[in-house]
């Protein structure tokens, strides 16, 4: 803290006057942009609505109240397509984030001129488009259907397994790898023998942690018309049938919770 002395005497202030100046002129900055972005925001709203909202929502709950309990017979097979949608879609996406993060990784690469930054504009752009528009995408090319859920998961995945498999791979212990090269093994070897075995739990851990995400977004794939339980949801929306509604909210709701359970089992297993 700056000391300043005033008549003969020091005083401490926590900041110099331009430190000050500088801190309220970006508290000044800060408090403009949001009066405008708020300003642009309240003109494209109709308040009536939202002053409505209340009421709207209770009579939404009144209508989805009790929930319809024997509709639940139909939807065995859209939770198990969620389930599948979900599961094959991570395996697809472990299997070929595998090389795309051995590609990454600057201690792996074969090239870091030209090969890595391949990698790298994969994993961005995988990650950077939701699932949800990839199904879009996919459903206009494959069409509807379990499969283009499927591939949009795997996609949508692709990106994030890569990302933290290789940010392990550069973080391995170059001693072990040292002294698998000595042994005079090939760079095949070495990559089985001296770099693999140090990943395998942050790839279990991936994999796991990833499944988990991916429940959660299959459940709504199907809003888009890529199967599985959103398209119930869906069509229930469609035809205002709140207690079909409420029904399959507390079910995606159970396989979220049911999911995270198992995952966290699993990754304080291998943890």
């Amino acid at each position: 803290m700056p000391v300043i002395e005033q008549g003969g005497t020091q005083i401490w202030k926590r900041r110099t006057r331009r430190e000050s100046l500088l801190r309220w002129f970006g508290w000044l900055l800060g408090v403009a942009v949001f009066m405008i972005c708020w300003q642009r925001i309240s003109d494209a709203t109709t308040w009536f609505f939202v002053w409505d909202a209340p009421r709207i929502a209770n009579d939404i709950w009144t209508r989805a109240t009790p929930p319809r309990w024997e509709y639940i017979t139909q939807l065995g097979r859209p939770i198990w397509d969620t389930l599948n949608i979900a599961t094959l879609g991570t395996i697809i996406a472990l299997f070929l984030s595998v090389p795309v993060a051995f590609l990454a990784a600057r201690n792996t690469t074969p090239s870091r001129v030209f090969i890595r930054p391949i990698a790298l504009l994969i994993i961005v752009s995988t990650r950077s488009i939701n699932s949800l528009i990839w199904a879009l995408l996919l459903i206009a090319i494959i069409g509807p259907g379990v499969f283009a859920g499927v591939v949009a998961i795997a996609i949508r995945s692709i990106g994030f397994c890569a990302k933290l498999l290789y940010e392990a791979i550069e973080e391995i212990d170059h001693g072990q790898v040292e002294a698998v090269t000595a042994t005079g093994a090939s760079r095949w070897q070495v990559m089985a023998f001296g770099i693999v075995p140090q990943i395998m739990p942050a790839f279990a851990g991936v994999a796991v942690f990833r499944w988990d995400i991916n429940i959660r977004e299959s459940t709504v794939l199907g809003l888009v018309g890529a199967g599985g339980i959103g398209l119930q949801l869906s069509s229930s929306l469609n035809v205002l049938a709140w207690p079909q509604v409420s029904l399959i909210l507390l079910v995606i709701l159970a396989a979220v919770v049911i999911s995270e359970w198992v995952s966290a089992k699993v990754r304080g297993a291998i943890i």
